[in-house]
């Protein structure tokens, strides 16, 4: 007998049960739900495996959703709170922040989303199965739940879509508690501002969650053990830019630096040990909150593949073909747990995808034109190759860019830090890579993904009639900079 839960969405009895399907999806995150959603849609009998209370995954529940809801608020914080709006003409006195009604918004945000997925379980008639999935045989998978008890799915294709996990602190010299030694996780709900918060490792999750406690009041040290922040892929030239940006804004840098430890301190701070990974000078720094982003790793795990004949690749991840099907022609697997960047929106397309296939369907995905965001202020976003990218494969380019300074809707707004930078083929000016370090990039991208999806031209784009005045302008001009050697209004 049936089930609903909280949430109205179906689950099988809570008695040990046996189903049969024609698609058994391992996860809910976000390739896992999509691809959940896209094989009801085709008329597959579906079920779907999560061990989490809620659907999501990482990235709706402690991940991309809850974090967006903080770089905002913070955003208006900082604004409200400094020379920002006295220079807008806004005089705002006694700004203070409640901190316990900004974790409510953000938990909002959350259970919204959440449950709007359950919504679209029940209407699509997904069955969803409470506990952890691993295969149990190349047509079988297992779900057991937490007490311990378990239920059996029998289907025709099973897809793997667990997602990842954090990296731990290498060699366990720190301990994630997740109250002074957090992860992402913990640093999405700390119940006060640290005085002092050190962020170890410069990619897009330390930038954005160290930007939001810099913005609340803290004092911020990124320590990176490279010399670029920004993570892979980011252009030089826009990580310079990017970084000397974040530094105005008060946060600190300690590059080419590696944390060996803490010391935990009698008042419960902590003495951070660095040393400096070119020289080997030792270095200590006082932090309250030490938030740990050294990377996500594949969730892999105890999902029963060597019954299906499965072996993982040398970085965790399942080996899959250009369909995404494993070693096992029934078992497919999509998402972070196998090769490529760890995105929620690569998920999401891998998802639909692989279900397309699986329906007889003429299936594409051009992984150059997957885009990613860092969603600071001024946020950061990028399509394509790079410039170290095309040095380093010998590719001749043309390079167009333009300031947000010279761009009319930025100046209105008094938000114009950064520029619009369009990598073009030299010879047939085909876009090769897109660049953007401003405000409203991770929006503005799009264009440039869609350029490059469809083979445009740096001409093309500089062709197109954009809206007068808009940000989008930028990279009108950037594009005809490429094209025609010098942009119109700079």
């Amino acid at each position: 007998m049936l089930r609903l839960n909280q949430v109205g969405c179906r689950l099988i009895s809570a008695r040990a049960a046996s189903i049969d399907a024609d698609l058994t999806v391992i996860g809910a995150g976000p390739g896992g739900y999509v691809a959940a959603i896209k094989a009801a849609q085709l008329g597959f009998k579906t079920v779907c495996i999560e061990k989490g209370a809620t659907l999501g995954g990482t990235c709706l529940n402690v991940g991309c959703i809850p974090s967006k809801s903080l770089l905002q608020n913070s955003h208006y914080f900082h604004q409200a709170s400094g020379k920002d709006f006295k220079g807008r003409g806004i005089e705002m006195d006694n700004v203070r922040l409640n901190l316990a009604t900004v974790m409510k918004a953000k938990e909002g945000s959350v259970k919204g989303l959440t449950g709007g997925i359950a919504h679209l379980f029940k209407k699509n008639g997904i069955t969803r199965v409470d506990g952890h999935g691993a295969l149990a045989g190349p047509n079988k998978v297992v779900a057991t739940r937490p007490d311990g008890t378990t239920d059996e799915i029998n289907t025709k294709y099973v897809l793997i879509a667990t997602g990842s996990e954090v990296t731990p602190f290498p060699g366990g010299a720190l301990s994630i508690d997740e109250e002074t030694i957090v992860s992402s996780t913990g640093a999405l709900s700390l119940d006060k501002v640290p005085k002092n918060l050190t962020v170890i490792g410069g990619g897009v999750i330390g930038l954005e969650l160290g930007s939001v406690w810099s913005r609340f009041g803290s004092k911020v040290t990124v320590v990176e053990f490279l010399n670029t922040i920004g993570g892979i892929g980011i252009d030089g030239e826009v990580a310079k830019t990017f970084q000397r940006t974040l530094a105005k804004q008060g946060l600190k840098f300690k590059m080419g630096t590696k944390v060996m430890g803490a010391e935990k301190q009698a008042d419960g701070s902590y003495m951070v040990n660095m040393e400096n990974a070119k020289n080997g000078k030792q270095e200590q720094l006082a932090a309250d909150v030490i938030m740990v982003c050294v990377g996500r790793r594949p969730y892999t795990e105890s999902l029963g593949l060597e019954t299906c004949g499965i072996e993982l690749n040398e970085r965790g991840q399942v080996p899959v073909d250009d369909n995404f099907m494993t070693s096992c022609p029934s078992v497919y697997a999509i998402g972070d747990c196998i090769r490529g960047a760890m995105l929620a929106h690569k998920a999401e397309d891998e998802g639909i995808i692989a279900v397309e296939y699986l329906a007889g369907k003429d299936v594409h995905i051009d992984y150059n034109c997957i885009p990613s965001v860092i969603y600071t202020h001024p946020e950061v976003a990028w399509v394509g190759k790079t410039e170290e990218d095309l040095k380093a494969e010998g590719t001749q380019y043309k390079i167009g860019s333009f300031p947000f300074m010279a761009n009319s809707r930025a100046k209105t707004v008094n938000d114009s830090d950064g520029f619009v930078k369009i990598l073009s083929d030299k010879s047939t000016d085909k876009i090769l890579g897109c660049h953007i370090i401003g405000p409203n990039a991770g929006e503005m991208i799009a264009e440039g993904v869609l350029a490059m999806e469809y083979g445009a031209t740096a001409e093309d784009v500089a062709r197109v009639c954009h809206a007068h005045p808009t940000m989008s302008e930028a990279f009108k001009e950037a594009a005809g900079s490429a094209a025609f050697g010098k942009p119109i209004n700079f």
